[in-house]
């Protein structure tokens, strides 16, 4: 299937974070944890798929947190981490990948740069591991009392993705099978395999605590905030309903368009990417381009939703006025908000949708067709 597969290991249960949902369910600046993690490895242009390797007990939180994303079926992980990654390994055999890299689901932050330094990693080692050198002075101690400092030299605090050749990478597992070791690395080292250190980043940190989620909102809440406006229009035609905001409305005429000419879904599509800077929706999804003829418009949503993600940021609210006499938008009002919600993973409270009329005036007065026009408020590092 695909050169290059990214495993996301999210099969623990958060013992050390508490509470009753684990970490990488958890929200983060209204987005779950496992959401801005699996963001980042599908917009990376060298990741060919993701499978998730998740507990079986997870499943409803799972399939909530990914709504909408291009990811493999998950797989139940094993009792231990070392196990869930080696059932992830053999999970993924059948499509015969030449390499693959292995996440921490509660690794949000995990960036672009970080992954292509791993992939160039594997060009000449048969694994790689992003790497911090230790900067801090190191004791040992016992009984509350420091009894010597530890020379910092030739150390290093080990990150993820954890990038290895694949075959080489599932013989270790085997053999490795059994041992109580702490990553992939050290079964890489217990094969005998060399592994190169590449750059991390301090911002590829695990939410391990809730100190650590707590820094984790300070980072995606001390940004800048950015508003888009978008815009979109299309007239009826023949037909026997009209999809609006991803719901299906049954009426006596349908929506004139190359996609689905869902105007509600093209508005926030065209805010979200005004609100970060990428464009419109023509840009991404060119009407000329035949392969987006009848395209859902879940796509061009979820896509401009990803963009948000994969530069570190969240969506604040969403608010959409769908502008026509018919059909009646409020009957729909709360499914279609219901949709927007799960295409971008973002929570309902943050979703608005009215409805309105021009009181008979203009096109949509005359009943020639339906606009709409949409804000998208969004937080973005101060970095971006």
């Amino acid at each position: 299937m695909g050169e290059t597969i990214a495993i996301i290991v999210g099969a623990g249960r958060g013992h050390r974070f508490g509470g009753d949902i684990p970490k990488q369910y958890r929200l983060l600046g209204g987005v779950p944890v496992l959401r801005r993690t699996v963001s980042a490895f599908l917009s990376h242009p060298d990741i060919d798929a993701v499978r998730p390797v998740i507990h079986p007990d997870d499943e409803t939180l799972f399939h909530k947190a990914v709504a909408g994303l291009d990811v493999l079926d998950p797989v139940p992980g094993g009792a231990t981490r070392q196990d869930s990654v080696r059932l992830g390994l053999e999970s993924v055999e059948t499509l015969a990948p030449s390499k693959i890299l292995i996440h921490d689901a509660a690794r949000p932050f995990v960036a672009a740069h970080v992954i292509t330094g791993v992939l160039d990693g594997l060009k000449s080692h048969p694994g790689a591991i992003p790497s911090l050198p230790v900067t801090d002075t190191l004791k040992r101690g016992a009984d509350d009392l420091i009894k010597e400092t530890v020379s910092r030299d030739g150390l290093f605090r080990a990150q993820t993705p954890q990038g290895f050749r694949y075959g080489e990478l599932m013989a270790a597992h085997r053999k490795a099978a059994g041992l109580a070791l702490t990553d992939d690395g050290a079964v890489a080292e217990h094969a005998g395999l060399d592994v190169a250190i590449t750059p991390g980043s301090e911002d590829n940190f695990k939410i391990t605590t809730q100190e650590d989620l707590d820094k984790a909102e300070r980072m995606v809440s001390n940004g800048e905030t950015r508003t888009g406006l978008g815009f979109d229009v299309h007239q009826f035609c023949p037909g026997d309903g009209v999809t609006i905001c991803g719901v299906e409305i049954p009426y006596d005429q349908s929506l004139l368009g190359h996609s689905d000419a869902d105007v509600g879904l093209h508005s926030i599509t065209d805010a979200i990417l005004g609100a970060i800077g990428a464009g419109d929706i023509g840009m991404h999804f060119p009407p000329s381009d035949p392969q987006w003829k009848g395209e859902p418009s879940n796509t061009f949503l979820k896509h401009a939703g990803d963009l948000v993600v994969e530069r570190g940021g969240s969506i604040s609210n969403i608010d959409v006025t769908i502008i026509c006499e018919k059909p009646k938008i409020g009957p729909h009002r709360e499914t279609m908000r219901a949709r927007i919600s799960e295409i971008l993973g973002v929570s309902l409270e943050r979703i608005g949708v009215k409805g309105t009329t021009t009181e008979r005036l203009g096109f949509t007065g005359r009943g020639e067709g339906v606009a709409a026009q949409a804000i998208a408020t969004v937080k973005l590092p101060t970095n971006e």
